[in-house]
């Protein structure tokens, strides 16, 4: 009598790791469904508030009465997420978004609660949908806002070309587009007054692999680190060498912990040169080469490189956020650039 047959046969280990998936899948859906409900929960809480408040607008400080007593009645019951500050926070999250299909299921309280600080609605547009595009954590949202990601990108693009990119109305087309200048690494946890050497940076970058690449911008993926390049008898390393998908080429990056000189951009239109004519395939666009360094000159830049140069990028990084009047005060001087350039 012949044997019955068995069933086809999985390792355990694959087993494991599928079942796994499936429960961190389940319990991802079910964190986001929660999350939501939350969202939904103080958008309803805000418009009832609101509602109220409106019927009794011939009193200045009825808004606040009303806030105050309904905390005083909800916070004993409820806990802490219904005091006044959150009842306040609530009824601005409703005067922010007074439509309720419109609110994002992939967004949570906290990521909407810091998105309602923003004022500019163009600004907090972009955030918005940036949160989404890149699936940020409230976390990761918080984190660009801190560090001036919207304001950094327009030093270089104009907010319309921007806004498309982040609605998905267009692709990136240049390196501009995507990569910032200055970068903010603070999350490499080196201080700006130490003294550290090259391979020190190089190595914080790839222990915060992650947030560098989210640093960096859309579509970017690690490709390799200290990449030997060979011409003839003399060997030569790249720093870090990346991918960017939406671009279609190859990014070389060269860490510069000093102020950039003319010798730097030469050797790095050396490696973007070897890897257009070695590694370069003929559907790719041509190698980007950035210089990371702690100080630029945008004049020795433009002198050492070509005029029709847009391969090559100087970008300043600084291991700390940017205040908004450092910020600003860089823009001024980029928009002031741009203007003499075009007279």
């Amino acid at each position: 009598m012949d044997e019955p047959i068995k069933p086809y046969a999985i390792s355990e280990e694959t087993l494991y790791h599928d079942v796994r998936g499936i429960i961190e899948s389940s319990r991802s859906n079910a964190v986001r469904s929660v999350d939501f409900c939350r969202v939904q929960m103080y958008w309803q809480l805000g418009q009832r508030i609101f509602e109220e408040e409106q019927q009794g607008k011939e009193r200045a400080d009825y808004g606040k009465y009303l806030t105050r007593n309904l905390a005083q009645r909800l916070e004993p019951e409820f806990g802490s997420g219904f005091g006044v500050r959150q009842l306040e926070q609530a009824r601005q999250f409703y005067r922010t978004y007074p439509i309720a299909n419109t609110l994002r299921s992939q967004l949570n309280w906290s990521q909407y609660r810091r998105l309602c600080q923003i004022e500019d609605p163009d600004k907090r547009e972009y955030y918005e949908l940036e949160s989404v595009n890149n699936a940020w954590t409230a976390r990761e949202t918080e984190r660009q806002i801190n560090s001036m990601l919207y304001e950094r990108l327009l030093m270089s693009n104009d907010k319309e070309s921007v806004l498309a990119v982040a609605r998905k109305e267009r692709i990136p087309e240049s390196p501009q587009e995507i990569i910032k200048d200055p970068m903010v690494l603070e999350f490499l946890g080196l201080h700006r007054e130490a003294s550290y050497y090259e391979k020190n940076l190089e190595s914080a970058i790839i222990t915060h692999l992650t947030e560098f690449l989210l640093e960096m911008g859309k579509g970017f993926s690690f490709v390799a680190r200290q990449k030997r390049i060979l011409l003839e008898d003399d060997e030569f390393f790249a720093d870090l060498v990346l991918y960017n998908r939406l671009l279609r080429c190859h990014v070389i990056i060269e860490i510069k912990t000093g102020k950039l000189t003319h010798q730097d951009l030469g050797q790095l239109q050396m490696y973007v040169n070897y890897y257009d004519r070695n590694e370069k395939l003929p559907e790719e666009n041509p190698t980007i080469g950035i210089l990371l360094c702690t100080a630029k000159n945008d004049t020795v830049v433009r002198t050492t490189l070509s005029e029709d140069n847009k391969t090559i990028l100087a970008s300043q990084y600084q291991l700390y956020l940017p205040t908004t009047e450092q910020l600003v005060k860089e823009i001024e001087v980029v928009k002031r650039m741009a203007q003499q350039g075009n007279e």
